[in-house]
């Protein structure tokens, strides 16, 4: 392409263009709308969700968005959102005193000024930058090298949110990917992820992020204090800044609620689209390193005893995880995270979202929720969170001790009922067969947790102990499911059953077993069954 096709002139403003589209609470409707005139419509409560927006992307916008609403009512000393577009209008050009033409705020501008998420680079000729990314799914922070689960490239002919999108998700999560391309302080390091937790009411988009610009604004003061942040007149919109990729700025330096860029990036249009030019940087945009992603940032958990953001693993949000997160006292929750204060019927929901990356890889995108009651939300709040946290450990405890049992019964099974034959194929095998045992308690933990921990307190033993009998229920079907794919020849086929099925019951009822209040249980049965008159006796 030749570069003087490309136009770097001011396109894609945001505050004026119908650029975003979004899809309205009642009816579902598809709508355009400028940056300002969708903020009212979600001040009000219109906004159901975003048909471009892709599932990593959810959170870094959610949080954009978020923060950008922050700075704009702190800067104009309010604490309720607008409800007019003008009024946002003008919130946010006030963010850009420079660039009273809009340029800050919009998709393309000259290279020596701002654009939305792109900071200058004054004396730079752009169209000599090697990287030319001509998808806007190109752009996005995703390493998608195989190609396998998620193609890359695919977004040629993109719209401009579709590229907003990929900026945002870019400049606010990504991590470091090789020489010159750095990641962002808000998360433990390079191969980190930047976590997405918190307490939401369920409903549309608008309802959280209203609360959670409240609450942001609630508590700007504490972390102005616990971070060492500019009180006031920080560097907020860090693409307004211009940068050569040789200077990192002072946190010291940055508001509170800041939206970095940490990576540098151009836009252009060509020929009615869009492409990027990308290069890379000496040093990372802000000199956080040591914090180690502790930012004050509200949706960032931060592990107290080691002095760290969460970092989410392969394995996601699983129910070990979340039980940690939900009722633990591991974590220091960010602002976003408050149980009380909401109206006694309000239905809240803990939202957990993180794109897990390795070193050179991406391990998934990994989002969970789970409904919090009023019942549960008030025990969490109080000192009852204590017994919950302990009920949910000893959960977990049962789970891996039955999960163990049942891998040790399916290998039994698949060495033919010899206990001696067992090989690390044999092994490998049980693993994949007993898997879907503590995946399917994954699914269904907080459920039966909410059942005990919300009982009265006489009727907790009976929930806890219907949950133990239910546990080895499905336990055991997972182990019968496992027969088909044990011997098939008539001898070998009973020998194996007979023996998986023998250290099942055996383990649960024997001298040690894996589950003492079962098998305490189990015991009383049996002596209320000798107890009762021969004739009695089924």
């Amino acid at each position: 392409m030749r570069h003087d096709s490309v136009t770097c002139g001011l396109h894609g403003c945001l505050l004026d263009e119908p650029l975003i589209r979004w899809r309205c609470v009642a009816q579902g409707e598809l709508h355009r709308s400028s940056l300002p005139a969708l903020m009212a419509a979600m001040a009000t409560g219109l906004v159901r969700d975003f048909p471009g927006l892709r599932p990593h992307q959810r959170h870094p916008w959610h949080a954009f968005l978020t923060q950008l609403a922050a700075i704009a009512l702190h800067r104009a000393d309010r604490t309720e959102a607008w409800t007019d577009p003008d009024d946002w209008r003008r919130g946010l050009l006030a963010l850009t005193p420079g660039d009273p033409d809009g340029s800050a705020w919009c998709l393309v501008a000259p290279p020596e000024r701002p654009a939305v998420l792109q900071a200058p680079v004054p004396g730079e000729r752009v169209a000599d930058w090697k990287n030319v990314l001509r998808a806007a799914d190109e752009l996005d922070m995703l390493v998608t090298s195989k190609n396998h689960d998620l193609k890359g490239a695919r977004a040629r002919c993109a719209e401009a949110d579709d590229w907003l999108f990929a900026l945002v998700s870019l400049q606010t999560q990504a991590g470091s990917l090789g020489a010159g391309n750095y990641g962002i302080s808000r998360m433990n390091g390079g191969f980190a992820s930047r976590s997405g937790v918190g307490v939401a009411a369920r409903g549309a988009w608008g309802h959280r992020w209203l609360a959670d610009t409240q609450r942001l604004l609630a508590q700007r003061e504490q972390i102005v204090d616990d971070q060492g942040y500019a009180a006031e007149h920080g560097h907020a919109l860090l693409w307004l800044l211009p940068w050569d990729g040789t200077t990192s700025l002072d946190m010291a330096s940055v508001d509170p609620f800041y939206i970095e860029v940490c990576r540098r990036v151009r836009l252009s249009s060509a020929h009615g689209r869009f492409l990027a030019h990308t290069t890379g940087s000496k040093v990372a945009r802000l000199a956080a390193k040591e914090r180690n992603g502790i930012t004050g940032d509200a949706w960032t958990p931060v592990e107290t005893v080691e002095g760290k953001a969460l970092t989410v693993s392969a394995a996601g949000f699983d129910y070990k995880l979340m039980s940690e997160l939900l009722t633990g006292g591991r974590f220091a929750h960010g602002a976003a995270w408050r149980l009380d204060g909401w109206p006694a019927e309000t239905a809240l929901e803990v939202v957990a979202q993180a794109t897990v990356r390795g070193q050179g890889k991406t391990e998934g995108y990994h989002e969970r929720r789970v409904p919090v009651s009023p019942k549960l939300r008030q025990l969490l709040a109080g000192p009852q969170r204590v017994a919950v946290a302990e009920m949910a450990k000893q959960r977990i405890v049962a789970i891996a001790a039955v999960r163990k049992l049942v891998w040790s019964a399916i290998s039994l099974l698949f060495a033919n009922g010899d206990a001696d034959a067992r090989n690390d194929g044999i092994s490998d095998r049980a693993s994949r067969f007993a898997r879907p045992f503590e995946a399917q308690e994954d699914e269904r933990f907080f459920i039966d947790l909410a059942l005990e921990a919300e009982a009265e307190e006489g009727i907790r033993p009976q929930e806890r102990l219907r949950w133990l009998l239910g546990l080895v229920d499905r336990a055991e079907t997972v182990l019968v499911n496992a027969f088909t794919a044990g011997p098939c020849s008539g001898m070998q086929r009973y020998k194996a059953r007979s023996a998986a099925l023998s250290r099942f019951h055996g383990a649960l009822r024997g001298a040690k077993p894996v589950l003492p209040d079962l098998a305490h249980h189990y015991a009383q049965l049996r002596a209320a069954a000798g107890a009762q008159p021969e004739g009695e006796r089924s």
